[in-house]
């Protein structure tokens, strides 16, 4: 679906019953503006139901906000429901953003809450087999700087769900591990041991794929 057949639906209603895709994110010429509204434009633009304004304040963020999401779904469908679910909820509770962060800081919190939800419904955090991974990192150091961005992202994706949420809200997204264990109903200390899990398969997907260990975090 295009992101001008998006907004053709009000904030309000719900999508037709139809396979979500990835967002295209070059205005036609028919929707293009000489200079750039400001982020307070698109605002105020959203809040009296323009669908320009909310079409530009889409593709705005919305390829950011499909990296968000790719990194807690397991698939690109699922990273597309949850964008799909994401800006709804946006256009739907704009009006309470107090603008007293960027804009696009609370679309991704807006996104992560999505992402959780999405988790709740389709994932559970009980065990299930790892795989062959040593218990511990031989170094406390662990980074995911200066590696290839697409590998990185398929090998958080083929983390075990419990894993891979927390990998995210903590490394990531700079959660407590207490906060953590608020949003996903675990134990603070049932958070640090699946971070600590999860690193240690990164880093030995990394190892195997003859990718030399750096200082990275």
């Amino acid at each position: 679906m295009s992101a001008a057949t998006w907004f053709a639906f009000g904030a309000d209603d719900a999508l037709p019953n139809q396979p979500a895709t990835a967002p295209r994110l070059t205005a036609s010429r028919s929707t293009a503006v000489t200079s750039p509204p400001t982020e307070a434009e698109l605002i105020d633009g959203c809040l009296r139901g323009r669908q320009l304004a909310q079409k530009l304040l889409y593709e705005k963020y919305a390829g950011k906000m499909m990296a968000v999401c790719l990194r807690y779904a397991q698939t690109t469908f699922e990273a597309e429901d949850v964008l799909q679910e994401g800006f709804l909820t946006v256009f739907r509770t704009l009006g309470s953003f107090r603008r007293e962060c960027p804009l696009e800081f609370w679309v991704r919190r807006i996104m992560i809450n999505a992402a959780l939800r999405q988790h709740r419904r389709n994932a559970s955090l009980v065990a299930v087999s790892d795989g062959e991974y040593p218990e511990t990192l031989a170094s406390e150091e662990f980074t995911l700087s200066n590696y290839n961005f697409q590998e990185l992202l398929t090998m958080v994706q083929e983390l075990a769900p419990r894993y891979r949420m927390v990998f995210n809200l903590y490394a990531i997204e700079g959660y407590t591990h207490k906060e953590i264990g608020e949003l996903l109903s675990i134990t603070e200390g049932t958070s640090k041991s699946q971070y600590s899990r999860a690193r240690v398969i990164l880093q030995t997907k990394l190892e195997r794929l003859g990718t030399p260990t750096r200082h990275v975090s």
